[in-house]
């Protein structure tokens, strides 16, 4: 049997854009294989193993070598500083971090509070801003912390910005454009070499139109 390539790969709408691009790439990946429920789903069609896995997980994957390869958003990437190669722009999933609030935000305090998932990247924008905040790290339904009072802003991914609108916050300044980068595991990329260069050759070819 030949070798396997490990890809982890986020759960979510990247997946299903990622897995999109990989058939536009060549690879031979069955229909059921979009709608499995396992968290590891071979493919030697492929030539690919699949672990499924939390977006924030992928890099952390990759860098203990559990995962040769990995799909993982820029805002990610940024966050966990881990130690992996990013090798390609995949160019999809598009968005942005931004900071948002309630309409005729003001800030007061000495310190204001910000919630976000990013508790990293938000406190590093901040002390880049000469902005003194302090950063509380929640995981899901951010929008919720201006409207109950725990947070004054918040630093979160705005896709349409229609999330935002709906509970009566605004944009009140872009941090930063996020797209989802091929990563990968620094010594896969010397023992499988050839089988990670093919693949970044022919996903660039599909990112970049030819």
């Amino acid at each position: 049997m030949s070798e396997l390539l490990t890809v982890a790969m986020p759960k979510g709408r990247i997946f299903e854009e990622a897995v999109e691009l990989l058939r536009k790439a060549g690879y031979d990946l069955p229909s059921e294989f979009d709608d499995s429920r396992k968290l590891i789903v071979d493919v030697p069609s492929a030539g690919m193993r699949f672990i499924l896995a939390k977006p924030m997980d992928v890099p952390t994957y990759v860098e203990h070598g559990v995962a040769d390869v990995g799909v993982a958003g820029k805002d990610t990437m940024i966050e966990e500083e881990r130690d992996v190669y990013e090798v390609l722009d995949l160019q999809i999933s598009e968005c942005y971090l931004a900071v948002a609030g309630l309409p005729g935000y003001k800030e007061t305090g000495i310190a204001p509070k910000v919630a976000s998932k990013y508790p990293n990247l938000a406190t590093q924008y901040f002390k880049e801003q000469g902005e003194q905040v302090e950063v509380i790290k929640l995981n899901g339904s951010i929008e919720l912390a201006p409207l109950v009072g725990l947070a004054d802003r918040i630093v979160d991914i705005v896709s349409t910005g229609r999330t935002l609108k709906e509970n009566g916050l605004v944009e009140l300044e872009t941090i930063v454009p996020i797209t989802s980068r091929l990563i990968v595991n620094p010594v896969s990329y010397r023992t499988k070499d050839t089988l990670i260069d093919e693949m970044v050759e022919r996903l660039a070819k599909v990112v970049e139109g030819e």
